[in-house]
């Protein structure tokens, strides 16, 4: 993947019965580490799954895993540092897209610390209908709990310094794109 560094791809999330749910345009490859795939956006295009398009309203730096079943979203708001946690199947690249499945369960976190486990009810829906297994339910449980652990330790993604390096990077790739 080193080849993609600096260079920015789009990003497909589907469900578990193989169908699209959203694309992002472009988000732009920061780092890759052992763990994860690191990117940056801002005021990027997002289509859902019926044509419906939005854009994001802040930079964000987010943490693909490559052997986890989440990612993070550290979005940079006006009023302070908040967190996304899609649990989602550990991404892949496929024509140079960023590829993963959307397991419904979210975790909101606030600049305070505080934090919320959303769409409880969607994962119940979607595991009825689409079969999500018994091992696949487990797997994903276990990821939340972990996601949990590792907001409460701070520690990567959930670690502001680890943040604000990645910002850095971002702003820099930003600014060397768009010199003349």
């Amino acid at each position: 993947m080193e080849d993609l560094l600096g260079s920015n791809v789009q990003v497909h999330c589907y469900k578990h019965n193989g169908k699209i749910h959203r694309t992002w345009d472009e988000v732009n490859i920061l780092d890759e580490t052992d763990d994860c795939l690191i990117c940056g956006n801002n005021k990027v295009k997002i289509t859902e799954s019926d044509g419906r398009t939005h854009k994001t309203k802040e930079t964000a730096i987010i943490f693909f895993f490559k052997k986890r079943w989440f990612h993070v979203t550290a979005q940079l708001k006006n009023n302070g540092l908040y967190y996304k946690v899609d649990i989602a199947s550990p991404f892949l690249i496929d024509n140079g897209i960023i590829k993963y499945i959307d397991y419904d369960l979210d975790v909101k976190v606030f600049p305070d610390g505080e934090f919320m486990i959303l769409d409880r009810n969607e994962y119940k829906y979607h595991k009825k209908i689409m079969k999500y297994s018994e091992d696949l339910d487990l797997i994903l449980h276990k990821e939340l709990d972990s996601v949990i652990k590792m907001k409460k330790e701070m520690k990567g993604p959930f670690d502001k310094n680890i943040v604000d390096k990645y910002f850095k990077m971002y702003l820099n790739s930003m600014e060397k794109k768009y010199q003349f």
